[in-house]
């Protein structure tokens, strides 16, 4: 049976402080905390001695514990966790001293904190997340918010399964991944699949069996029907072809060979395909970038919504933007209302169908990365701003995206530290659970 997220509550501490107020504490963390997780697993009572953490330690299989000081708790605790768990997700949560009235001291939580983050540094190699606070505050609770969806999107990486469809073309090389490195530092599946087999599937197809395909693709956009017969009719194939192929092998992203294979081995691209599969929930990167596609399936997880992928092609100093595009393999979902998702042909080979569109806007964007550094080491780039309200900049489908931090130095410093030319552009505001993300891997983070 598949195993299910799990979220662990430790609240530790020791029975000689007040235990009034850790009582108080302890009950209002479980409703902060199953407010934001239905099934977390918590303790029936305090923690306040190394038996009784031990039993409950037994019952648990965490995907991410949550490290609660109820009061001082000395290191032999943390030491015990950390033996057990020393590789799962780890947040520190310690509370805040409920009175300051010149008497009693009556939790000493915050030296706990100490006492359990000097052993787990001991212990674990990745860095953990800290939170000081009581649970009614508005930033303890957003800091838990975050990073369990950060340890849920860490879990299900485990199982997801990823496919390479054809070869990275000549000089796209960042975007090739070897299969033990995302198993052995990510812990994704990648299989690989020459573009050729799906080409062949789709030419043995009838129109027939394609119709449904052709409708479906109808419906999501605008201009299909002007695309020349045959380009639609084998479009539709090729949308039949990948389909089947992710379903039947359970691929949860793929990063695709495109040009030159799909124009000249076929006759039709594959960008409107991709289109819609990213609208399917199947995240589809091109130019067979695998870290774009990774950085998309985690953009995706994070936001339950669909993610733009493409170049940084324009950089407007006065408007503190960058313009994103690509040749037209945007979700559908993706574009301006006003026009919808406009189909056209290729920019350069002028065949279609490809998408035709210009992104709506959205008050919050991320622009993410997963870099390989030289050194085969990653990193992470996460750069916060917004979607602003622009039309299509250029064929293909663009997005323009005002940033938070100085536009320029972002692409000057991208620039000279080597960063890859592809990029996810996520409509939500993700930047904390990325960056927790990329501890969760050890991964260097340049965040602007």
């Amino acid at each position: 049976m598949k195993k299910e997220f799990q979220a662990a509550y430790v609240p530790i501490g020791v029975g000689t402080f007040h235990m009034e107020s850790a009582q108080a504490l302890f009950d209002t963390s479980k409703e902060l905390l199953k407010k934001h997780l239905d099934n977390v697993i918590v303790p029936e009572k305090m923690i306040l001695n190394i038996d009784a953490l031990s039993e409950y330690l037994d019952t648990i299989d965490p995907d991410l514990i949550i490290l609660q000081n109820l009061t001082f708790a000395n290191a032999a605790y943390t030491a015990e966790i950390m033996h057990r768990f020393r590789d799962v997700p780890l947040l520190l949560w310690t509370l805040r001293e409920p009175v300051i009235d010149g008497t009693r001291l009556r939790l000493n939580a915050l030296t706990g904190a100490f006492s359990a983050a000097n052993t787990i540094r001991q212990f674990k190699k990745e860095p953990f997340e800290f939170v000081y606070g009581s649970p009614d505050e508005a930033a303890v609770e957003e800091t838990v918010k975050k990073m369990i969806a950060a340890a849920r999107v860490h879990f299900e990486m485990k199982s997801l399964k990823m496919a390479a469809i054809g070869h990275t073309p000549q000089g796209f090389g960042f975007g090739r991944a070897l299969d033990n490195d995302l198993l052995e530092v990510f812990g994704v599946h990648q299989e690989a699949i020459e573009a050729r087999e799906l080409i062949d599937a789709a030419k043995a197809f009838s129109d027939e069996e394609c119709e449904e395909y052709l409708k479906d693709a109808e419906n999501r956009t605008v201009g299909l029907s002007e695309t020349p017969e045959k380009n639609r009719l084998d479009f539709a194939r090729l949308y039949k072809a990948y389909d089947e192929y992710v379903k039947k092998n359970q691929i949860g992203a793929i990063a695709s060979r495109c040009w030159p294979d799909f124009f000249t081995a076929f006759g039709t691209p594959v960008c409107a395909v991709l289109g819609i599969l990213n609208d399917l929930g199947v995240v589809a990167a091109c130019e067979s970038d695998m870290y774009g596609a990774l950085s998309m399936w985690i953009g995706m997880r994070l936001s339950e919504k669909s993610v733009f992928f493409g170049d940084p092609v324009s950089l407007d100093e006065k408007k503190n933007t960058i313009t994103f595009w690509h040749c037209g393999m945007a979700a559908c979902s993706l574009a301006r209302k006003d026009t919808g998702a406009v189909i056209g042909e290729h920019c350069n080979r002028h065949i279609g169908p490809t998408m035709e569109f210009g992104c709506e806007a959205s008050e919050h964007a991320c622009v993410f990365r997963i870099g390989r550094n030289p050194d085969g080491t990653f990193r992470f780039f996460i750069a916060e701003g917004k979607a602003i309200d622009a039309p299509k900049q250029f064929f293909g489908t663009s997005t323009v995206i005002e940033m938070d931090f100085d536009a320029e130095m972002i692409v000057r410093e991208s620039v000279i530290s080597g960063w890859e030319p592809h990029y996810a552009v996520i409509y939500a505001d993700v930047a904390d659970e990325l960056e927790m993300l990329a501890r969760m891997f050890n991964a260097e983070v340049r965040r602007y």
